[in-house]
């Protein structure tokens, strides 16, 4: 059997053994019947079709049952979810930030883990954001899965009940490396986790510049650790030589203060060479000469 690791994991499993069984006999029985009425009604035993039609009983029948069926799986599924719903006052709070393409955690007190550490048996609440498109933070010996939306905020609880580190996932496809989002949650005992959380630094506060990018999804295209995006990466940008084209001729040019606001006011101005056109929105109105300050410098910083 597959770990159940969390308070919610036997509820989910009985329903989805439930639906797995009737599904089964669903399969079975009407191949069955199938194959029963393809023999029994052949067209060399009955060369002339007949109509068969208002059977009271058969078609009542027919009509109950699968209600009945189906009201049976709403009714384990119901049973399953709504406990999920209803989050205990007392539970420990945790922050998760998803991003292109990794997970962090942000814990009382301001701290901040690429790995989710909870003490045993201690109910927890999750919050979940997205920094750029939307996730699904899924934690399979959990059985819990929930999206991560950029401007909201979902949550979402559970209990662990094993010690042991399992996968968390993302489970809405997310872009090119969305396979390789993955992090671990580590389950402890109490007096293993108080150390761990005291012994964990603060979260350092980030720049101004990259917290407008974050707020604006440009680092959903553009990365910032040189890795490439849709677009190119905004580390080391800043004073660096580019091919673009203007007007359908290529030329060269220097990133700097007038190209970086002509990028993001008239991204369809100076297009990089290799680049499609129309794919940027302008940021005109949006991003204001203040805040492209901060981003300037912001660039700069990152070499």
């Amino acid at each position: 059997m597959f770990t159940e690791a969390s308070n919610f994991a036997e509820g989910v499993d009985l329903a989805f053994k439930v639906i797995f069984g009737i599904s089964i006999c669903f399969l079975v029985g009407i191949t069955t019947v199938m194959l029963w009425f393809v023999v029994k009604y052949r067209r060399s035993k009955h060369p002339k079709a007949e109509q068969i039609k208002d059977n009271t009983a058969l078609e009542i029948t027919w009509t109950l049952i699968p209600l009945a069926i189906a009201l049976l799986m709403f009714y384990y599924g119901y049973v399953a979810f709504r406990p999920q719903r209803d989050f205990p006052k007392d539970a420990m709070n945790v922050t998760v930030v998803s991003k292109m393409w990794a997970w962090s955690f942000v814990y009382p007190g301001d701290k901040e883990s690429d790995m989710l550490v909870l003490p045993l048996n201690k109910a927890v609440v999750l919050n979940l954001t997205s920094l750029d498109v939307i996730h699904s933070f899924y934690v399979p010996a959990f059985r819990q899965k929930e999206d991560c939306v950029p401007g909201k905020t979902n949550q979402m609880w559970f209990i662990p009940t094993m010690i042991g580190e399992y996968w968390v996932l993302c489970a809405e496809y997310c872009g090119m490396n969305h396979s390789y989002m993955e992090a671990k949650v580590k389950v402890v005992q109490q007096s293993e986790y108080d150390a761990w959380i005291n012994a964990l630094p603060k979260k350092i506060a980030e720049p101004e510049g990259l917290t407008i990018i974050k707020k604006n999804g440009c680092n959903g295209c553009h990365s910032i650790d040189g890795t490439k995006l849709v677009s190119t990466s905004f580390k080391g940008i800043y004073g660096k030589e580019s091919i673009v084209v203007t007007d359908g001729k290529e030329h060269s040019v220097t990133v700097d203060d007038a190209y970086i606001k002509t990028s993001i006011y008239e991204p369809d101005k100076d297009i990089v060479k290799g680049l499609p056109k129309g794919v940027m929105k302008s940021y005109k109105g949006i991003i204001s000469d203040n805040d492209l300050a901060k981003i300037i410098d912001y660039f700069k910083s990152i070499k």
